[in-house]
């Protein structure tokens, strides 16, 4: 089986990138390494250095490897941005993966990894103790989310009128590393956005801290990134071995940390100072998203296993290999 890893070259994707080599698989990767590292990617591995909008590139992709299946990662991902650009968002993430379905399509590949989010809830009317369910509503309120929503239904068409066998998987936050050279290169998370205010000699910020929670901050669910490419791994197995199909599946580790707890816990690893500023809340940040993750366990036999002090501390070692803290 040789999987097309588009994103490849990226945080997550180098992530699975290796897991899929270690699983017994070959790959191809498509990246335009924009945000990816092209040394990330194993030598016996081919990189393709296009970006998806380049529907000739995909298709030269198809017509020189023998692609049996594509996990597909490449997207923007920037919620903020998304709102500032819209129609970029949508030309990188609904066009291009539309190349990328028509190739499969041209091709007769039929099985698809589909690389989508959490985003896609939107901001959830439930609890703060309520975990999301995948039958929960699909109601973004950002381009990002959109974009993955009408990714998830043009794979789902797909299914229904082509036979696609498709696996959703909707991440929550993805932290930590699974080696020092994989670390998350740009500070767009919590993690690394403290540990870049540690490095500039700063003090991150708290956006809220009034929400219906115990320690008054949002709470959120982190998956370890090696662990979410474990579950890449798990949703191959499924399609490969399934009819034509369309299944979502949250990824997440089923329980939330609050900010704060996530201040506490890089204090402890770290041993830095960490004295946050306390901000007003930012618009749209709903008090708790935290997956309901047994129907992963149940569909894919796969459930995390690392735990957030494994995210933060693998985290800083990646960081620590790239920087130094200032004063």
């Amino acid at each position: 089986m040789t999987w097309l890893i588009t994103g490849g070259a990226g945080y997550i994707g180098a992530h699975v990138v290796r897991e899929t080599i270690a699983s017994g698989r070959s790959a191809v990767v498509f990246d335009d390494l924009s945000t990816g590292l092209a040394n990330r990617i194993p030598d016996d591995v081919p990189l393709v250095h296009a970006n998806i909008t380049d529907s000739l590139a995909v298709l030269e992709t198809f017509e020189k490897y023998d692609i049996t299946g594509v996990l597909h990662l490449a997207a923007r991902k920037q919620v903020g941005e998304s709102v500032a650009k819209p129609i970029y968002y949508w030309e990188e993430n609904v066009v291009g993966f539309f190349n990328v379905l028509t190739a499969m399509q041209k091709h007769g590949v039929k099985n698809l990894v589909f690389s989508s989010s959490a985003a896609v809830y939107g901001q959830p009317d439930n609890g703060v103790d309520t975990l999301i369910t995948e039958d929960a509503p699909c109601l973004p309120i950002n381009p990002y989310g959109a974009t993955k929503l009408a990714g998830e239904s043009l794979s789902e068409a797909l299914s229904e009128s082509d036979g696609f066998k498709v696996a959703a998987l909707r991440y929550f936050n993805v932290a930590g590393a699974g080696d020092a050279t994989l670390g998350d290169p740009f500070a767009l998370n919590l993690i690394p956005i403290i540990f870049q205010a540690l490095t500039s000699g700063e003090q991150p910020q708290v956006f809220g801290t009034d929400y219906p929670t115990p320690d008054g901050t949002c709470i959120r669910d982190y998956i370890h990134v090696q662990d979410l490419a474990q579950a890449h791994i798990a949703a191959m197995n499924l399609v490969e071995n399934s009819q034509a199909t369309f299944i979502p599946i949250n990824i997440g580790t089923g329980s939330g940390a609050s900010v704060l707890e996530v201040f506490k816990k890089v204090r402890e690893v770290t041993g830095l100072e960490v004295d946050p500023v306390l901000t007003a809340r930012r618009p749209g940040d709903p008090a708790a998203l935290v997956a309901d993750t047994n129907f992963a366990k149940s569909v894919l036999n796969w459930s995390s296993q690392k735990s957030l002090h494994d995210m933060v501390s693998s985290a800083w070692e990646a960081w620590q290999a790239r920087n130094t803290i200032g004063p």
